[in-house]
């Protein structure tokens, strides 16, 4: 499999996304450029269209295919996560008891700190059962700044207050 990727310049910082021609697989916060793929598969092109979408607040749900690896356990919680809406959080506990066993919140727990793909796949909207930001590989400030810009354009318009 030919694996290609390409830089994005986010209000976050430099994200780097990997991709085959069918699939997303990883997206990593980068703390430097470095090169990129000479050619760019329409998917990762249309992954850039997307992110642009959604860091400007025009898009609330990422529709494109992505992969990756994991246990049938990571992908249920992933697809669970994904499935929380825009500019809302649900509880590790929340999402536990979505797959069954709410007694798994720390195997919920490691199977969102395992996401490769965070943003498309929102693992920034699982939060402590106290409401408390905990854990996030891009950095807890990442994770307050995709929360609050949720929160901002949840209702389709910037809010001004």
């Amino acid at each position: 499999m030919e694996i290609y990727f390409v830089r994005f310049k986010s209000p976050i910082g430099l994200i780097e996304i990997i991709s085959s021609k069918h699939a997303i697989h990883a997206l990593y916060f980068m703390s430097s450029a470095k090169h990129q793929s000479e050619h760019v598969p329409a998917i990762l092109v249309e992954c850039l269209v997307q992110l642009e979408e959604y860091f400007s607040g025009r898009r609330k749900e990422f529709t494109i295919n992505t992969e990756q690896s994991g246990t049938d356990f990571q992908k249920l919680v992933w697809k669970k996560i994904s499935s929380i809406p825009f500019g809302k959080t649900v509880s590790y506990l929340e999402v536990a008891r979505q797959v069954g066993d709410e007694k798994s919140v720390r195997a919920v727990g490691n199977a969102n700190g395992k996401n490769k793909i965070p943003i498309i796949i929102p693992c920034h909207r699982v939060i402590g059962v106290n409401e408390s930001l905990v854990g996030y590989a891009g950095g807890l400030w990442r994770k307050q700044w995709l929360l609050d810009h949720e929160k901002k354009y949840e209702y389709g318009i910037q809010k001004l207050f």
